[in-house]
């Protein structure tokens, strides 16, 4: 019997390029590709998520925060989803997202599903996602997931003004899961990070959140930012890690939405996610914005498809060793 569950997410709302939303097939198409089979056996461990991407089509009333009241219902089916793969399945939620937004319902699932633990977060994408709508310069939503978890808004420095339905959804959204800040400062970690706003770089330094810069993974290895992560995050109880595929650098490939210069390679990205994956306090990981409509030959998702094996074997193998372990007692 497995210990994973897949959890497919496609919704693309939060975007601003429009294609994340095929990721989820084209991630499937590469493991095709790539003759993994994985797909076959968990194909009863399965759970898609409603999106409603089709409100695209619709006309959207809201500046600073593109689609909210949708994304609003949206991320709470994901974090529902998650609850129920933590606690009613007791297994490991592996999430294929589009877009980012995404990622705050997990944040907020695994929180509700464990309300009293300590939750550290690996974010290892090229962009902060620590815009609120009161801060964003373009509205997209993929932009303020850590926003979300961590409930900054920057009122204090507001360069917008948001409508009144647009911060009504916002309040909402913090609440989602439990009423209070899902993570703390301290127990989150960027990985590759390089390209963002002066709301994001004032709040990070304020907050002195730790980022393993692309250079630093690159001089001292994959094996001593394993190292630092776990020292940093020896004090949470439980562990989420979020992988944005454009922490990878585009000269490898551009199926991403907002591609930036400077970012892992395919390797190193494959080799921190199953060491992370290996962690004893990894309860949740979630792989984001492939967009095959940016690609050539399915490239990101080829790439993206390889760090998915490796963390789905990397997670099995440690879930069965510590049921051995357990049945040995």
């Amino acid at each position: 019997m497995s210990r994973i569950n897949f959890i497919e997410v496609r919704s693309e709302l939060g975007a601003g390029t429009r294609g994340s939303g095929l990721g989820v097939e084209a991630l499937k198409v590469a493991c095709l590709q790539k003759h993994f089979d994985f797909w076959n056996q968990y194909q009863t461990y399965i759970k898609a998520v409603q999106d409603s991407n089709g409100a695209l089509f619709q006309k959207n009333d809201f500046k600073f925060a593109k689609y909210i009241s949708y994304i609003y219902s949206h991320l709470q089916h994901v974090s529902l989803a998650l609850n129920h793969s933590l606690i009613v399945h007791k297994k490991l939620p592996i999430v294929l997202a589009a877009d980012h937004s995404s990622a705050y319902g997990t944040i907020a699932g695994v929180k509700s599903a464990y309300p009293q633990k300590r939750l550290g977060v690996v974010w290892i994408d090229a962009h902060a996602d620590l815009h609120s709508p009161f801060s964003t310069p373009s509205g997209n939503m993929h932009g303020m997931p850590l926003a979300m978890a961590m409930q900054v808004s920057h009122r204090e420095s507001a360069v917008n003004i948001p409508q009144q339905d647009e911060e009504h959804y916002w309040n909402a959204i913090l609440d989602i899961g439990t009423h209070l800040p899902k993570i703390l400062p301290q127990d989150l970690i960027f990985v590759s990070l390089r390209s963002t706003e002066e709301p994001e770089d004032r709040y990070i330094n304020e907050q002195k959140i730790r980022n393993i810069s692309t250079e630093e993974v690159r001089r001292h290895g994959v094996e001593a930012a394993l190292t630092s992560i776990k020292e940093q995050l020896k004090d949470c109880d439980i562990v989420y890690v979020s992988f944005d595929v454009d922490s990878i650098d585009p000269i490898f490939s551009r199926g991403t939405g907002t591609p930036e210069a400077g970012g892992l390679t395919p390797q190193e990205a494959v080799a921190l996610n199953e060491g992370l994956a290996s962690w004893d306090k990894l309860v949740a990981w979630e792989v984001a914005e492939i967009n095959p409509l940016l690609d050539t030959e399915n490239q990101m998702a080829l790439y993206a498809a390889d760090v998915v094996l490796a963390v789905v074997q990397a997670a099995e193998l440690r879930l069965e060793q510590a049921q051995l372990a357990t049945e040995r007692v």
